[in-house]
């Protein structure tokens, strides 16, 4: 019990002294005018108040990653914790912090321009298909996720839920954001905080042993390598590139630059915190990985939700804590939509005030989500996991560029860059969705990679400032 409290502390201390820190490294200034003023349009760039933008950013940002990738990486034993802990405090809510801020800086562009006016015009070109690509395989993730627990909860078919969610997914992207977004968020927020604060006070409370194998040992029980494969199955619990697609979301509502280390960097914390959660559920509630992978196995990841909310919280707590666990992923879900929208009016430069220009690209987005929605949903997990890793080092390397440009230091970006290129090369090599080298092999090109990368990096910044009087 002890190490869970430690691990929590962890990271609330490590929002107020890191994340203060990574602040005053980037220089965020109250006086400075920002996107919701100078670009209203009232659909997109629209003032909130820092609390209901909080809320909005942490569920935009917590879907099924924090929960499904926590249990998965629980087999693995402890050593998920460390990862959570520090993946959260110095890469994640650095990708999350930088992500908001620098879209807040380019007047709320998304992902791709932010990439691009940082790390040139083929990064530019490259991420906006990249990113559209990622941003409807999350959509469909979870649109298939919570359907399948709702499918138990309700007796009404998978299919039908996906129909449904679909619908409401539609609604999200076209209407102005405040309208329901804004005002649905807020509530769905406190169910979220129901479940997660439920579900660790009851685990605490209960008489299951909290951590049964304490130890730093691989107790995964298929014997699959924690390098590089925890730090692809825990993303969004620890880092996760596909927060870069939502940030400007809320980049375009924010009405004052301090406010953005509390909703960007706190946000990831508050995702970290439902990670180490769902990591100690799945290693102490089931008491063994062998026990966890045999509950899997019978129902997945979905099962593994509806069993341990249900044993813990009884009948109707346990409904309300699924339910909490269906909200995260469709309030990801809908706003990966919507990026996925702006993305492709950014691209065309298409006004996004009119209605007719708003369903003219999305239409078509959610016809190619709803052809991907026939696939098998672990085949896409994997993808999903890669493309949100690879995405996640492309946006750090961005960032580092914006600092080292500028005389600021970069390390705070640079590093956790260089590990996530390793581990999502070494995954490329080794995962058999890429080229099923041995693990060994994979590792030196994934670190081999990641070296050449940073060179380049060095060589190509090192001296490089932008010119005097630039404003962003």
């Amino acid at each position: 019990m002890l190490t869970f409290f430690i691990c929590l502390a962890a990271l609330i201390v490590g929002y107020f002294i890191y994340g203060k820190i990574v602040d005053s490294i980037f220089g965020s200034d109250g006086n400075r005018a920002t996107p919701c003023t100078t670009c209203a349009d009232g659909v997109d760039y629209v003032p909130m108040n820092r609390y209901k933008i909080f809320l909005v950013q942490l569920l935009n940002i917590a879907g099924l990653g924090p929960i499904f990738g926590p249990i998965l990486g629980a087999l693995y034993g402890p050593s998920a914790l460390i990862w959570i802990v520090i993946g959260t405090i110095f890469g994640g809510a650095v990708h999350d912090f930088f992500s908001g801020m620098l879209s807040m800086r380019y007047n709320g562009e998304s992902v791709p321009d932010v990439v691009g006016y940082n790390l040139g015009n083929f990064f530019k070109q490259f991420m906006r298909g990249f990113a559209v690509i990622l941003l409807l395989l999350v959509g469909v993730v979870f649109v298939l996720g919570p359907a399948k627990l709702l499918d138990q909860l309700s007796g009404l078919s998978t299919m039908a839920w996906v129909a449904i969610i679909f619908c409401y997914y539609f609604l999200a992207t076209m209407l102005p954001i405040d309208k329901l977004i804004g005002r649905l968020y807020p509530l769905f927020g406190a169910v979220l905080l129901f479940m997660a604060v439920g579900l660790a006070i009851t685990i605490l409370a209960s008489d299951h042993t909290i951590y049964p194998q304490m130890t730093l040992e691989n107790l995964h029980p298929k014997g699959l390598p924690i390098w590089p494969l925890m730090f692809i199955t825990i993303a969004c619990g620890a880092i996760s590139g596909f927060h870069a697609t939502q940030s400007p979301l809320m980049a375009r509502c924010v009405q004052n630059e301090k406010m953005g280390r509390g909703v960007f960097y706190g946000a990831m914390v508050g995702e970290g915190i439902i990670a180490l959660i769902w990591a100690t559920l799945g290693m102490s509630f089931y008491q063994s990985p062998e026990m966890l992978q045999a509950a899997l196995a019978k129902g997945g990841p979905a099962g593994v939700v509806n069993e341990v909310c249900t044993s813990l919280l009884g009948g109707f707590g346990g409904v309300l804590a699924v339910i909490g666990v269906v909200i995260l992923p469709i309030t990801s879900g809908d706003t990966a939509f919507r990026a996925a929208r702006l993305i492709v009016a950014d691209f065309l430069k298409m006004s996004q005030k009119e209605v007719a220009k708003r369903l003219m690209i999305a239409v078509p987005l959610f016809v190619i989500g709803f052809i991907i929605s026939k696939s098998e949903f672990n085949v896409i997990w994997r993808y999903f996991g890669w493309a949100n890793q690879t995405l996640a080092a492309v946006v750090l390397w961005a960032a580092a560029a914006y600092l080292i440009m500028r005389g600021k230091f970069h390390w705070i970006c640079t590093i956790p860059a260089v590990f996530m290129t390793a581990v999502t090369f070494t995954y490329l090599c080794y995962a058999p969705i890429g080229f099923r080298m041995p693990l060994q092999p994979a590792t030196y090109v994934g670190i081999g990679v990641a070296i050449v990368a940073f060179v380049a990096f060095m060589v190509r910044f090192r001296n490089l400032r932008v010119p005097e009087g630039t404003t962003n």
